[in-house]
């Protein structure tokens, strides 16, 4: 194919098949200046640690001024552009008043999710420092970034909360929703394949392993067979959970109560109660009551002692 018949089949091909970003229309965000917005708020919310140049104490105010400014301007136009393509009215004024709602609630935020870095440097004997945990685990970087999208998200802002997770995502393997409610002291260890649902709520003190899946069991289907938006699909992690690698919990209706242990390729989609152990015993899944002399092993299972039932 000649490259003009290349260019012209190209052309067919956008006024067919769409997929082009609203040529003639609203102009979508910048997938570059999202990712710059998650980048700014990181050096906002952890200065000294992610810059190229050392920073001192002096020159600290300055510094902070310029990244606000620079977080704002950047904000109000990339949520404008959202609101623009979802037709909100008056759409600078209301893209002014988000952002700055926004960045108001940053030193609360900031709080929230220094209580995510004292879970990880808690939970993990492997970490030597807190810097250590603030530069090199995932975790901070998908929880932060998930606070801060969750904040957007309840403001009504389409498109970018999804677009800040999805960096996050992108660098570590982990897919938190932006609707998703998360309790302080999170920590997920490793990160990869975590997949946290829109409606799922998880309490305070939990903390999971690589792949689990906190989803759905099915979608309801209207009267178009389009998916349903807006129910409740995910389940409810109590406080002080701990979710074994590769563990899935899946519908809206499963709640997993406080002080829980899923072991590790669980699949559960009933709720068990407060104090519980669910793992796999031979080829069966099995629940019991959590013990104090509960062994925890690795990465892995509790011991199981006597006294189970099976699921």
């Amino acid at each position: 194919m000649h490259l003009q018949d290349l260019k012209l089949a190209l052309l067919e091909s956008y006024r067919s098949d769409g997929g082009i970003n609203h040529v003639d229309g609203v102009n979508l965000p910048s997938q570059a200046s999202v990712n710059q917005l998650a980048v700014d708020c990181m050096l906002l919310l952890f200065p000294g640690y992610f810059e190229v140049q050392g920073l001192t104490e002096v020159a600290l105010p300055t510094y902070v001024a310029q990244l606000i400014s620079q977080l704002d301007e950047r904000l109000v136009a990339e949520i404008e552009k959202c609101f623009r393509f979802a037709k909100v009215e008056a759409p600078a004024a209301q893209a002014r008043e988000r952002a700055t709602t926004f960045l108001a609630q940053l030193p609360a935020l900031r709080k929230l999710i220094q209580t995510d870095v004292v879970a990880a440097y808690q939970g993990d004997p492997a970490a030597r420092s807190v810097e250590e945990i603030i530069v090199a685990y995932p975790c901070v970087l998908v929880i932060s970034l998930q606070r801060l999208a969750h904040v957007l998200y309840h403001l009504g802002v389409p498109l970018l909360p999804r677009m800040l997770t999805e960096y996050g995502h992108e660098r570590t393997g982990c897919d938190i929703h932006p609707g998703a409610r998360l309790g302080d002291y999170f920590f997920i260890d490793h990160c990869t394949g975590v997949v946290i649902g829109e409606t799922a709520t998880v309490g305070s003190h939990v903390k999971i392993y690589q792949g689990v899946t906190l989803g759905a069991k099915s979608f309801e289907i209207d009267e178009h067979g389009q998916p349903v938006k807006g129910v409740k699909r995910h389940p409810d992690i109590g406080d002080h959970v701990t979710i074994y690698a590769h563990a899935t919990i899946l519908g809206g209706d499963t709640t997993v109560g406080a002080h829980s242990i899923i072991g590790s390729n669980v699949w559960l989609m009933r709720s068990i109660p407060a104090d519980s152990v669910a793992l796999f015993k031979g080829d069966s899944v099995v629940i019991r009551s959590r013990r104090k002399n509960d062994i925890l092993v690795g990465h892995g299972s509790p011991v199981v002692p006597d006294g189970e039932w099976q699921i």
